[in-house]
Order: C-alpha cells, then sequence, then structure tokens
C-alpha cells in the first residue's frame, strides 16, 4: 500500500513510524518543513534506539527510513494514495478542510481516515463529496508500541473502506476494535471517564498524584496510572476531549479545575516537562507536588 499521513506530529510520525517499518510506501505531509524535519528526525531517533535495545536491526531502520517521503505539498503527498490518514490537531474545522482538500487530490478508490481520538467522524465525512470513503482510524501513543486501533465507523461508510482499513491495521500487526461513530467512541470515553475522576481525587485531596496512580497499576494491573497517562497524552488534549464530551454527554465530563489550572500554566505533561508530575529526558522523575530531593522546605514544588 502506499499511505499518506497529514501531519508530522506525535501520532503522525508515529503512524508514519509505524507503516513504514511494515512494508508500506509513506508520504508524510505537513505545512510546514520543519514540521516535516522533525517529525521524520523523531522516527529516525526512535528507530535508533530500537536498534540500542535489539529489537530492530540496522538494515531494519535503514529500509523504513527509505520508505518516507517528507513533503510541504498536498497534491505530491496525496498522489497514488491508496490510504489517506489525518493527523492534524483536534480541531473538527481544520480537520474537515484537510479532508475535504486531500479528496480533491486522492484517485477514486482511495480511502480517507481521520485519527481523531474524540470527534464526530460521520460530522467530518460531511465535508466530502463522497461521504462513504471516510472512517475512523484512533491510533495510540506510542503507535509503534501499542497494540490497538480503533477502527470507527461513520453512518455513510462502506464495505470496501472498512475492508481497507481491517487490511491495513492487519499489515500492521495490531489488532482492532470496531465501534460505531458516537462521542468519545469507546477508548477515548473511557479512558478519559478514570483519568478526570484521578484528577477529581487529586483535587479534593483524597490521595497524592504517585498513590492514586499505584492504586491502578499495582491493584489494577495497568501499565500506566491515569494521571501519568494524562501527561503522557497531554493535559491540553485531556481538557479539549473533557470539553467536547461535557457539550455531547453532560455533566459528569465537567474539567476539574485542577486540569484548567495546570494547562492555562502551560504545563501541559510531558510535553512542556511538567504535569501532574515533573519530566526529565523523556522520564516521569517525580509528582509536581512533591519537592525535589533536597528542597526540605518544598519550594518550586506545585501546592
Amino acid at each position: 500500500m502506499r499511505i499518506t499521513v497529514l501531519g508530522a506530529g506525535t501520532m503522525g510520525s508515529g503512524i508514519a513510524h509505524a507503516a513504514a517499518t511494515a512494508g508500506h510506501e509513506v508520504a508524510l505531509r505537513d505545512v510546514e518543513a520543519s514540521y516535516v524535519e522533525d517529525g521524520i528526525d523523531g522516527i529516525d531517533a526512535t528507530l535508533a534506539e530500537g536498534v540500542e535495545r535489539g529489537k530492530v536491526t540496522d538494515a531494519e531502520r535503514a529500509a523504513a527510513l527509505d520508505r518516507i517521503t517528507g513533503t510541504t505539498e498536498l497534491a505530491e503527498a496525496a498522489a497514488g494514495a491508496d490510504l489517506v490518514v489525518e493527523a492534524v490537531p483536534e480541531d473538527a474545522e481544520l480537520k474537515r478542510e484537510t479532508l475535504a482538500d486531500v479528496e480533491t487530490h486522492v484517485d477514486d478508490d482511495a480511502v480517507l481516515a481521520s485519527n481523531t481520538s474524540a470527534l464526530s467522524v460521520t460530522e467530518l465525512a460531511g465535508a466530502l463529496e463522497r461521504p462513504e470513503r471516510l472512517l475512523g482510524l484512533h491510533f495510540f501513543n506510542p503507535v509503534h508500541l501499542m497494540g490497538l486501533v480503533e477502527v470507527v465507523v461513520a453512518e455513510r461508510t462502506d464495505d470496501a473502506t472498512l475492508a481497507t482499513a481491517r487490511a491495513f491495521v492487519d499489515s500492521l500487526g495490531k489488532e482492532t476494535v470496531e465501534v460505531r461513530d458516537s462521542p468519545g467512541f469507546a477508548s477515548s470515553r473511557l479512558g478519559v471517564a478514570l483519568g478526570v475522576e484521578a484528577i477529581r481525587m487529586y483535587e479534593t485531596g483524597v490521595a497524592g498524584v504517585a498513590d492514586i496512580d499505584a492504586a491502578m497499576e499495582l491493584g489494577y494491573n495497568h501499565p500506566m496510572g491515569p494521571l501519568e497517562l494524562t501527561d503522557v497524552v497531554g493535559l491540553d488534549v485531556r481538557l479539549d476531549i473533557l470539553e467536547h464530551l461535557r457539550e455531547e454527554l453532560g455533566e459528569r465530563f465537567r474539567p476539574p479545575q485542577a486540569l484548567k489550572r495546570k494547562v492555562h500554566a502551560g504545563k501541559l505533561g510531558k510535553k512542556t516537562g511538567e504535569g501532574f508530575y515533573v519530566w526529565a529526558d523523556g522520564e516521569a522523575v517525580r509528582p509536581a507536588d512533591e519537592p525535589a530531593a533536597g528542597d526540605a522546605d518544598g519550594a518550586g514544588a506545585e501546592r
């Protein structure tokens, strides 16, 4: 398959990485050349880490990188694509504009997919001349490690589109769950519900960040606690999803003030170095509400 990925950020570059590693030719497109370069550099770094850990050979790394072409030109990226995966920021109007634009450049049999984690795929499809060719392919971060892709079937998604999407996910060695288009789908709705309750517990002093996460990691065998996961996903992303779900499903998804305060302060999690945890070199160092080692009076720690 020839795969086009629109958006070279964390998710877009992750999807491009997974597709290229699986043997697909990939066009990675973004609006600025620097974004494309950063995306490909990130893929290279992740593959290099895989080589160091013995998960990837040097030859496999080189072959995967050779399969990826970066560009800022939409027509160039879309030419000959069998599947286009839109992975631009989680803004409904931007996604609609991007999908409508790319539809004018692809062949009649090309399938379009959105990597949205919560927005209505049926509404996004309304921007297309042929809405039956669109569905949701919700990947999880980090894409190259996570084994699940949520396939979101919109109101007018046809069988041929669904079959192509399933074949692509199968080729990546990942599993699918198929859901009907509804607010938050299955994964975001359940994941955010757990995350928002964990934030409320932290906010009301039920327990500290590390203890809340340990309860789920050790008591329920979750690989990562809900507050650390919120940091990895991005507090701003979680806030956007909560606001959307509150509008669609009601007050049980009302964003906690603690989350809003951190977002307004620019504490967005792993990508900014602080959220519910303090991060260094990609690792959670300590909860942000605990003083650093040697800081006996807690100066600089979150209150």
